[in-house]
């Protein structure tokens, strides 16, 4: 069993990790890599109790706080920690130096291939790009075969891929705790998902979960929600399995909010891409709002049209061009895609 529950001044964190994969996503600042360095031993916690493997390797009460090297725990940083001046195979080497030469060099072959390092074990590391570096370096943790893996984030230039998590999963049956920044990774090739904010944990659980269905705003906002606005029950109707929301500007009828009652304040949410654009000559009803179109963003394949009154959709490149010569734009709020919290 891994588990870190630590705390001080700024960071209060319970984080059970299970074999697999572990993201670990939040704003900047939000306490990220304070997390990985409190579980690896290079920040010690005011309170709280860390467990790698069933073994304590952290407990503030009884003063157990064991060093870095002995936490048995693999860590790969934001930066480049790669030995320049030797090649791919010789940072790999000095990393199983505590096997015979035999198994080392078989080891070290081994982890080559499974990397698909291969054609790079001679090259040092300033000829490689960024991705193939940050392989490099999870390959050499790997290979000391440590009880936890810890990453941080890089950044979208050189941060990891569905590839690298793949080949991580294939190569590592343990926990891997992994900053990641980019939604769309933690819900493809995450196990689970632990959203920080301001150094408290405001959701965790499987990824595809916590990302599709979300317990609080907080955690909305962090699963990459944005349209979400305060509104009132209106009116509650477990028959027909509804709910009347009225929001500052527009009504919704929503989901029947079980354990609500008519006059609650709660939060209505939903993702851009669930947005449905019309023309504005669409007579107005319940879950349609005439809006005015302030920019468009555009996107690999899509396009962000971001509204007044805080209202953003997520559109095709196809359909706005058919759209873009809009006169007037009436947005729609489909009932099943809402979330209230």
């Amino acid at each position: 069993m891994t588990h870190a529950r630590i705390a001080n001044q700024s960071l209060d964190i319970d984080l059970p990790l299970s074999d697999g994969i572990t993201a670990l996503h939040g704003p900047a600042g939000a306490g990220k890599t304070a997390i990985l360095e409190a579980i690896a031993g290079f920040a010690r916690p005011e309170r709280g109790r860390i467990l790698i493997g069933d073994a304590i390797v952290f407990d503030a009460e009884s003063r157990v706080n064991l060093a870095p090297r002995r936490r048995l725990c693999a860590w790969v940083g934001a930066r480049d920690a790669l030995f320049p001046h030797l090649t791919v195979r010789q940072n790999l080497l000095l990393a199983a130096g505590r096997w015979a030469r035999l198994e080392r060099t078989k080891r070290v072959a081994e982890m080559l291939e499974r990397f698909e390092l291969a054609d790079a074990l001679e090259m040092r590391p300033r000829d490689l790009t960024p991705a193939r570096r940050l392989r490099t370096e999870v390959a050499r943790a790997l290979i000391t075969e440590p009880k936890l893996l810890l990453v941080d984030d890089r950044g979208p230039e050189c941060g990891a891929d569905e590839g690298l998590l793949r080949l991580v999963r294939d190569a590592f049956g343990g926990p891997v705790l992994w900053v990641i920044g980019k939604l769309d990774l933690c819900y493809s090739s995450a196990d689970r998902l632990a959203l920080v904010d301001l150094g408290r944990m405001v959701g965790y659980g499987p990824a595809r979960e916590v990302m599709e269905r979300p317990e609080s705003v907080e955690a909305a906002r962090l699963a990459g929600i944005s349209n979400l606005y305060p509104a009132t029950v209106a009116a509650l109707d477990p028959g027909r399995n509804q709910s009347r929301l009225e929001c500052a500007g527009f009504v919704l009828n929503g989901p029947y909010l079980k354990g609500h009652f008519k006059g609650d304040r709660v939060w209505v949410g939903i993702r851009a891409e669930d947005v449905r654009v019309h023309a504005g000559e669409l007579e107005p009803d319940v879950n349609f709002v005439a809006v005015h179109l302030l920019r468009m963003m555009e996107r690999p394949r899509t396009v962000r049209l971001e509204f007044a009154g805080g209202i953003a959709a997520e559109i095709s490149r196809e359909q706005y061009a058919r759209q873009k010569d809009n006169k007037g734009w009436q947005v729609e709020f489909p009932p099943a895609a809402l979330r209230v919290f």
